[in-house]
């Protein structure tokens, strides 16, 4: 008999990755008996960095843009690890070109972006974010040598475009920064309870309605016009450059199953911006060590608060006794008691195996087995001999994200295939080669490359086992395109497909946020309506989950808000 078995805990976490860590370390910081059971021999999911060729590592998450300042301070992640390289000074644009980046165009446009609560401070970042962060660069890619680049927390300052486009980038930015504040404070605490009529409730749902008041006539007219809007239309309405509109485009749909013109596919932006890793707005960071850095950090500090962790454990059922979450029944029929039981696992998952649906109404089950979770996204990782070079791009731009989307309109047909279950011969994809900020990813003279493949259908018309060759022959065609002779640098290559991601991840549909982000499967009804706050129909059960709000990413604030959600009604009772 282990230690397991023979402590009392007054919670059990299933689901070891960064949000079931986040939920522990909280409710052991608060003194409770936290034991968590992760399937996996180690904890982290897709954001652990994993070896996929001998010397050669990489995460299949392996950008950091989301990161809630509250769960670094609250877990103290600098104390536990997380290293991050100082930010360099934002550059000055030049008019045109993707050479130097002197002009007369040179302020930085998060000045121009209200409110001061979302600005930076000059030299580094405001209180709560990631002491001496490295914002990593957008680089629109161009087939013909000049690309685009946003520098900064996304888009302080434009380089490579015309002075009229840089101006217009920074109204544009503005005002999404603007209406993405809007937002944020929803997606930062537990949505409020519509119906539900408690103070705290009234309150949030008061102040955005004073945020949005605030804006003044025009910009609130403008931002009730804009929300529900596709993004495409918007970037039409205000910019003209197709790089710039390719790279927003893509951004505002990497993840999802929508295509630029698919309506609400703007919130996918508005959600992009709200992010705060490094302490600012959209900011993005390749962290040291990849996001397997950022997930030893939270489990050291989880283990540091005293939580228990448990791998190669795999729980079959949760246990309920007259209506109530009593404890988990492994895989080897090991049975663990504890009063609170926390999933961090996909909500599907949790209420259709692990509860079962004769213990739930038929109206919830419904709900559930409605969430659409069908992933988009194919990962590939490459084993390089050495660093690639891409048209155009300066060798300080290659440390940051990488984007193949020459327009909205090849966002937008690449999507369409996706709609019946096929792949666009052209994929648009978003590259990131973390071995030039973290060395010891690849052997000395090596590089890693790894890439986000947007569209590939989890629903594989064709079927993988056949497609799979063609959809990397598809990529690196389109990485040649950029990246001339890459192919002669290439070791191994390993793409994963959605059904690779469900399996290798037990994340169903292999879908990154556990359930499509999309108006009706956000906020309110995230992940089903009724059922937004991390509490569920069984007592005792609650969800920490990227299906559950606000969505996915490397936030930790599915974990950080179901902690707060769990010692309020501690306290009540």
């Amino acid at each position: 008999m282990t230690s397991f078995d023979r402590a009392k805990w007054d919670v059990v976490v299933i689901g070891g990755g960064h949000n079931g860590l986040v939920c522990a370390a909280l409710l052991a910081k608060s003194g409770r008996r936290v034991l968590v059971l992760e399937a996996d021999a180690e904890v982290g999911g897709s954001a652990r960095t994993e070896e996929f060729f001998p010397g050669f590592r990489a995460s299949t998450a392996h950008l950091l843009n989301r990161l809630h300042s509250e769960v670094v301070r609250a877990l103290d992640l600098k104390r536990h690890g997380l290293e991050l390289s100082r930010r360099p000074p934002t550059p000055n644009p030049s008019p045109q070109g993707g050479g130097g980046l002197g002009g007369a165009a040179t302020t930085s446009l998060m000045e121009a972006a209200r409110p001061e609560s979302l600005s930076p401070l000059r030299g580094g970042v405001r209180s709560g974010g990631i002491s001496g962060s490295t914002f990593a660069p957008s680089v629109a890619l161009s087939k013909n040598g000049n690309p685009l680049t946003l520098h900064g927390a996304y888009g302080e300052a434009l380089a490579g475009a015309t002075p009229a486009e840089q101006s217009a980038w920074k109204d544009l930015r503005a005002q999404l920064l603007r209406y993405a504040a809007i937002l944020k404070p929803f997606l930062s605490r537990r949505p409020p309870q519509l119906g539900g009529g408690s103070f705290g409730d009234m309150a949030a749902l008061g102040q955005a309605a004073l945020a949005v008041k605030r804006l003044g006539r025009e910009d609130m007219r403008d931002f009730l016009r804009v929300l529900l809007m596709n993004v495409y239309d918007l970037l039409d309405e205000q910019l003209t450059d197709d790089r710039l509109k390719g790279l927003l485009a893509f951004d505002a749909v990497l993840g999802s199953h929508l295509g630029p013109r698919s309506p609400t596919s703007l919130l996918g932006l508005y959600y992009r911006l709200t992010g705060e890793s490094g302490g600012a707005p959209g900011a993005q960071i390749v962290p040291k060590g990849g996001l397997g850095a950022v997930v030893a950090a939270i489990r050291t500090a989880a283990e540091h608060a005293g939580v228990a962790i448990r791998t190669g454990a795999p729980v079959a059922k949760i246990v309920v006794e007259k209506g109530r979450a009593v404890g988990v029944a492994l895989a080897n029929g090991e049975e663990i008691r504890a009063g609170t039981v926390v999933s961090a696992i996909n909500p599907a998952t949790t209420f259709l195996a692990l509860v079962g649906a004769p213990l739930l109404d038929t109206g919830f089950v419904r709900k559930v087995k409605a969430i659409r979770m069908k992933g988009d996204v194919a990962k590939l990782n490459l084993a390089l001999d050495g660093v690639p070079g891409f048209a155009g791009v300066e060798a300080a731009d290659l440390r940051g994200r990488l984007v193949i989307a020459p327009s909205a309109d090849h966002v937008e047909s690449a999507f369409n295939p996706a709609k019946y279950g096929e792949f666009s011969p052209e994929p648009v994809m978003e590259i990131v080669l973390p071995s030039l900020t973290d060395p010891s990813l690849a052997p000395t003279g090596s590089c890693v490359l790894s890439a986000n493949v947007q569209y590939a259908p989890y629903a594989l018309k064709e079927g993988w086992e056949t497609g799979k060759p063609k959809l990397l022959a598809a990529v690196m065609a389109q990485l040649e395109a950029h990246a001339p002779d890459i192919g002669k640098l290439v070791r191994h290559a390993e793409l994963l497909t959605p059904a690779d991601i469900e399996a290798r991840y037990r994340m169903p549909g292999g879908h990154w946020h556990h359930g499509e982000l999309q108006a009706d499967q956000m906020l309110f009804s995230r992940p089903v309506s009724g059922w937004s706050g991390y509490d569920t129909p069984v007592e005792g059960l609650f969800l920490a989950g990227a299906g559950s709000h606000p969505g996915g990413g490397i936030s930790g604030a599915p974990g950080l808000n179901a902690a707060r959600r769990i010692l309020a009604e501690r306290r009540k009772a």
